[in-house]
């Protein structure tokens, strides 16, 4: 069978050298050097990294998102494969320069990978990855849509700024290629990619120098990843590729594979990829994603994790994740120098992320959590509900019991298991090393008291010496 066409365009054939700009190529800079820049402006943020090919013959990549022209708006799309069952830290930046795209008024495409998973990406891959059962991808693509479209939601809703945006869509490729056959697909689409280019990618010569090699199904990787481009611009008329530096090596695929079947111009653009502090890639694969689903990571532990970025990344940080003017950032930046011990720089970005993530509610529940946490808010614990309380806590043990008339503070105590029956337990209190609700007790034969001991919302928050939390919910009251 041949590949489908939807769409044909007329914009001139391919004439130039393929080349990547490292730094913003003369075009970008000449065409885009005001403040109302696009391109420019993500560059400055240090947002959008590369961009590729350089030169394109009848159009230019600046004039594609320049609203005087016919061109105006574009769309855009950037892909997601559902390894997992929810997004991560690490896609965030891809996410941001969707929102800024369709921000400035241009089409947004989020794909998720139904199909495309199965394979698995090698790019930025020592090994290959492990294999994913068909029921568990398409249950992955489901989060996956579904955390797209709440992220999508919270953008339109909480940080809107006047402006007419463009179209969020969200699509998932096993939409075309469940009807593909395999030997019509590849005679179709396999005789317009040479080997050599294909194996000339960075990754691909990576893994084929490792000592496990690299797969067929690996290596067919890049030639869906194109197609998925070539069909995206004929259905959709998707001129622009989004995706991490990692991804180098697919989109050119994709522009080559486009060029050769349509002669059309196509381009790419590439966001940096977010480390560790060790310099490992973020994402499951290094095993230390912070997860955007809160059932895998908790608003407060996404509001932890920006809160503690040291110093020296909290400004690029505050570029790279969130949408404030960077004029706002500098004056962030200039008042945290006179106080750097109120990591305001840190505090604003927690915040802006953990909203975009969970929305106002979630951004609530982190501070209710921090306050509780850090700061022994009784307030905070009173109006904390359990699934707070759960996240919170989640190395607690949760224990829910009625009130007995009489309930001591070692009965409590010894109910959840907190402490060892004997004079062991009874010593652990009166020599201080027991607290319940922030308040340390030292009388084990003490009543339990509704408002000191009892909140407002049946908690008992018993700690045993510095770490050890045990979490008593007391039933009708």
């Amino acid at each position: 069978m041949a590949a489908p066409i939807f769409r044909s365009f007329s914009w001139g054939h391919w004439s130039g050298t393929l080349k990547l700009s490292v730094f913003l190529p003369l075009g970008l800079r000449k065409a885009h050097s005001g403040p109302q820049g696009l391109l420019a402006a993500q560059k400055a943020r240090g947002l959008f990294k590369d961009f590729f090919p350089e030169t394109g013959t009848k159009i230019e990549l600046p004039e594609l998102f320049d609203p005087g022209t016919a061109s105006f708006p574009q769309t855009i799309y950037c892909g997601f494969d559902p390894t997992a069952d929810s997004l991560h830290v690490g896609h965030l930046l891809a996410l941001l320069g969707l929102f800024h795209l369709q921000r400035a008024g241009h089409n947004v495409i989020a794909l998720v990978g139904g199909a495309t998973a199965r394979l698995g990406d090698p790019s930025g891959c020592t090994k290959e990855r492990e294999a994913l059962e068909t029921d568990s991808v398409r249950a992955n693509a489901r989060a996956l849509r579904l955390g797209l479209e709440a992220l999508a939601a919270n953008h339109q809703q909480l940080f809107t700024d006047g402006r007419s945006w463009g179209r969020f869509t969200v699509l998932d490729n096993s939409a075309w290629y469940q009807k593909q056959h395999l030997v019509d697909f590849l005679a179709a689409v396999g005789g317009h990619f040479r080997m050599g280019t294909l194996l000339s990618r960075q990754s691909v010569q990576l893994r084929l120098k490792s000592a496990e090699g690299m797969s067929l199904a690996e290596f067919f990787y890049q030639v869906l990843q194109a197609y998925d481009f070539y069909y995206l611009f004929q259905r959709y008329g998707c001129r622009v590729q989004l995706g991490g530096s990692d991804q180098l090596g697919n989109i050119m695929s994709g522009y080559e594979f486009i060029n050769k079947l349509t002669g059309e111009d196509v381009f790419g653009i590439t966001v940096p990829l977010i480390t560790s502090t060790t310099g490992a890639k973020l994402g499951k694969s290094a095993g230390n994603a912070v997860w955007l689903n809160r059932d895998k990571t908790s608003p407060f532990e996404l509001y932890q994790f920006f809160v503690r970025q040291p110093d020296d990344s909290a400004e690029r940080y505050l570029k790279l994740f969130t949408f404030l003017p960077l004029p706002e950032i500098d004056h962030i930046m200039q008042l945290h120098v006179k106080e750097p011990e109120r990591r305001g720089p840190q505090k604003r970005l927690a915040a802006e992320v953990t909203k975009l993530v969970h929305g106002r509610e979630g951004l609530d529940s982190a501070k209710r959590c921090t306050q509780a946490l850090y700061h022994s808010s009784i307030d905070a614990l009173e109006v904390m509900s359990d699934q707070e309380l759960k996240e919170l806590f989640k190395e607690a043990p949760f224990s829910e019991f009625f009130l007995d008339p009489g309930t001591s503070v070692l009965d409590s105590c010894c109910k959840a298991n907190a402490i060892p029956d004997g004079p062991r337990g009874y010593r652990m209190i009166t020599e201080g090393g027991v607290s319940i609700n922030h308040r340390q007790v030292t009388n084990p034969e003490s009543v339990l008291v509704v408002g000191q001991h009892i909140l407002k919302n049946g908690l008992s928050l018993l700690k045993i010496g510095k770490r050890n939390f045990y979490i008593i919910k007391w039933l009708q009251l």
